[in-house]
């Protein structure tokens, strides 16, 4: 097996994009990380996409992706995978690259979600729990969380402002990310006070309804070192997926995700690592209480304490382990099929320095988790600067 590097990275703003095509957000995010990773071939492209067809009603995407860059008679092949569409896509691209089978891939992650009316955006989203058993009884995925959310402030004592306190450091964090779809600061009250979605949780809570596109280019390290036009490659330690039962009723626990727990333990293992070797995390914060249990369940905190690690301060840019300085899902925003590929490209511009107001000092190693639905598929990604 081949090392792999990510060598080039693109991506568009995050928001409300209403001018602009699911295939526009694709082609711009892809020339731009095609464009930075010095390459002049592309063997293979996987789009990252959780739902076209009831967003934007047009499946077969992957074919329209490489028609629209120009590249035409390569494998182009959609992954779906809910939320986690986009990492489960850098997992196959790695697989590609490390095996031999391809020099350079693409991966672009892309959804568009804000041309629909928002009846239609839950009911598209819905589509990633179990459908027959919790969709068709009403429960969405604010309603999901919720229940998370309520048992783990029953078993730890947890507070609500505890759990606002994610929506705001990342509201703050998002504020000086240009890309970002928010750029607001918000306080702990506004949390608090904001319109119930699902109790305990509010609408701050909630990550939104976003239109974005992201991308990255991989290759074999020993090949992207040679490369002279390019930026510094950023070496991909380890890759893992993991899966668990998709109705929340079927786990054995509401507060951990076995998913992440399994996935995480894999990554760490291919990495030769270990959680305090990590210096900055990109989690999926699809809701505030998913980022405390997902600090948790990587090993950053124990089990019961990423709450009040948040309130803390320790996941703050300059705290103990920064999570999601891009501003997260939160702040930054949740094209569904992009986040996985933004996280990667996050995290790339952390480990080249360049992430300007909010780079992380010392950052050496850094981690992405990708989850998808109420986390049933969960992908862990470590990259390192070589």
């Amino acid at each position: 097996m081949r090392e792999v590097a990510v060598v080039g990275i693109g991506m568009t703003n995050f928001g409300y994009l209403w001018e602009k095509s699911w295939r526009d957000l694709a082609v711009e995010a892809s020339l731009e990380a095609i464009k930075s990773s010095g390459v002049d071939k592309i063997d293979s492209i996987y789009v990252g996409n959780f739902s076209g067809g009831t967003f934007v009603e047009q499946e077969h995407m992957a074919a329209i992706v490489a028609d629209y860059l120009g590249l035409l008679h390569i494998p182009s092949t959609r992954i779906e995978n809910a939320c986690a569409s986009g990492g489960v896509a850098i997992r196959h691209a790695y697989m590609e690259v490390a095996s031999g089978m391809s020099d350079a891939v693409l991966v672009t992650g892309v959804e568009k979600m804000t041309d629909v009316v928002t009846s239609q955006g839950v009911y598209s989203l819905s589509m990633a729990a179990d459908r027959e058993f919790e969709g068709y009884q009403g429960v969405t995925f604010p309603g999901l969380f919720a229940l998370v959310a309520k048992k783990y402030m029953y078993d730890f004592n947890a507070t609500r402002k505890q759990l606002a306190a994610v929506a705001v450091k990342n509201h703050k964090n998002a504020s000086k990310n240009p890309k970002a779809q928010f750029h607001n600061i918000i306080t702990i009250d506004d949390v608090i006070n904001a319109p119930m979605i699902a109790d305990p949780l509010g609408l701050y809570d909630c990550s939104p309804m976003t239109d974005g596109a992201a991308s990255v280019v991989l290759m074999p390290l020993d090949k992207a070192k040679k490369l002279t036009n390019a930026a510094k490659p950023i070496k991909i330690s380890a890759i893992a997926q993991a899966t668990d039962a998709i109705a929340l009723a079927q786990r054995d626990s509401f507060v951990t995700f076995q998913a992440t727990v399994e996935a995480a333990k894999k990554a760490y293992e291919m990495a030769k690592k270990s959680p305090k070797d990590i210096n900055l995390a990109e989690v999926h914060d699809c809701f505030t209480i998913a980022e405390i249990c997902a600090i948790e369940d990587l090993g950053f905190f124990e089990k019961g304490k990423g709450a009040m690690a948040t309130e803390n301060g320790l996941t703050e840019i300059d705290g103990q382990i920064p999570i999601n300085p891009s501003g997260g899902l939160k702040g930054k925003g949740h094209p569904v099929g992009a986040t996985g590929v933004a996280q990667i490209v996050n995290l790339a511009e952390q480990l080249r320095g360049e992430a300007k107001d909010l780079q992380v000092k010392n950052a050496k190693v850094g981690l992405a988790h990708n989850l998808g639905g109420s986390g049933a598929t969960v992908t862990v990604t470590i990259l390192e600067v070589i």
